[in-house]
């Protein structure tokens, strides 16, 4: 199986992310996948070190909502050790002050005089 269909998503919740700072990562995988499998593809595709891979199959579940109820399908998750001092980036995050948080205040800004200069062109 290719790596980039094997490793679907990471899945990024409070819980996850606490674990992250222990090296351990969590992933949505493909329901075929196997341990060596998935420790393969995250090497190959992170240039990591993965010191165990451990998987789970979450059940199917059944949710209301008022009078209808319908289903949430199960999944198949790998959370994944790291060996010491290896770390993944999963998601981007740009610090408070930032360029293209300045950027986008200065965007804001220019886009709101627009709207008052056009409501006082139009008033006269």
């Amino acid at each position: 199986m290719q790596h980039d269909k094997l490793i679907i998503k990471p899945i990024v919740t409070e819980k996850t992310t606490i674990l992250e700072n222990g090296g351990k990562y969590i992933f949505k995988v493909h329901p075929k996948a196997n341990k060596i499998e998935v420790a393969k593809a995250l090497e190959k595709i992170f240039n990591t070190k993965v010191e165990s891979v451990n998987i789970l199959n979450t059940a199917d579940k059944a949710k209301k909502r008022g009078k209808t109820v319908g289903m949430v399908f199960g999944y198949k998750k790998a959370i994944v050790t790291l060996k010491k001092g290896q770390k993944i980036k999963i998601r981007e995050e740009a610090p408070k002050g930032s360029p293209r948080d300045k950027q986008e205040k200065e965007e804001k800004k220019a886009a709101k005089k627009e709207k008052v200069e056009k409501k006082k062109n139009t008033n006269k």
